[in-house]
């Protein structure tokens, strides 16, 4: 039993708080556990200018991540006041980014550029997760909106999308990490997949040691369904 009362393989509750960005295309605020992320997309004609030199049909769907001040026990301070983001934040940007574009067919978007912008509220671990996994809530509604109002004919969505981390926390793979397992974990993976049970990306690392391939494969057993459990949650979002 974990220190929350759930088994290894269960997941933390998960809510949808759909349009809560009125200027925004599509919105979300994804409450996983205790860590609370807003999911905007904003859509701009044009794309960035290395596709145009390359001669790169469709769209293009690119993510910013930040952490508010008040997000975590200690006050983080804003990378405006750095001049510059910080390593972590660019690193889960460019993983949202690669996580949603293998969602879309950006060349059913046109020569847009679709924002999704993820700020975290509160976090208590798996922000990167939640940011994409409410990501892909705030595209389908952003695409949804679009398509109500004749700006776009088709759903350019090919897959469903979401992410969970997994770990191994006093030698037990565990599922769904909150900090106070995160910061002692042993092993530490965030996984993306599709609805359709296929892999987008896996990060993961020995913590504290090195790990093997039997290990792997128990962390991966309980990602299967907790991604399937995570898409019937956004399934469920999206039909209110």
């Amino acid at each position: 039993m974990r220190s929350d009362g759930r088994e290894p393989g269960d997941l933390r509750t998960i809510t949808f708080e759909n349009e809560i960005a009125p200027n925004a295309t599509g919105s979300t605020l994804i409450k996983w556990g205790h860590t609370q992320v807003i999911c905007s997309v904003c859509i701009e004609p044009g794309v960035p200018r290395w596709m145009r030199d390359q001669s790169v049909g469709g769209g293009w769907l690119t993510a910013e991540y930040s952490m508010l001040p008040y997000s975590t026990l200690n006050r983080k301070t804003r990378d405006i006041s750095r001049g510059k983001v910080d390593g972590r934040s660019q690193e889960i940007q460019r993983l949202i980014g690669r996580a949603l574009r293998a969602a879309v067919d950006l060349k059913k978007v046109g020569e847009k550029t679709i924002w999704i912008d993820c700020d975290v509220l509160q976090a208590d671990g798996g922000t990167r997760t939640a940011a994409i996994t409410g990501g892909f809530v705030a595209l389908s509604l952003a695409f949804r909106n679009l398509i109500n109002k004749g700006v776009l004919l088709e759903n350019p969505i090919i897959e469903k999308i979401a992410a969970v981390s997994v770990g191994v926390v006093n030698g037990t793979p565990v599922l769904d990490l909150p900090y106070v397992e995160d910061v002692d974990a042993e092993v530490d993976l965030n996984v993306v997949m599709t609805g359709s049970g296929d892999f987008v990306e896996i990060q993961g690392t020995g913590e504290k040691n090195t790990f093997p391939q039997t290990q792997l494969i128990k962390m991966l057993d309980l990602v299967a369904p907790g991604i399937n459990n995570l898409i019937k949650a956004q399934d469920e979002a999206l039909m209110r």
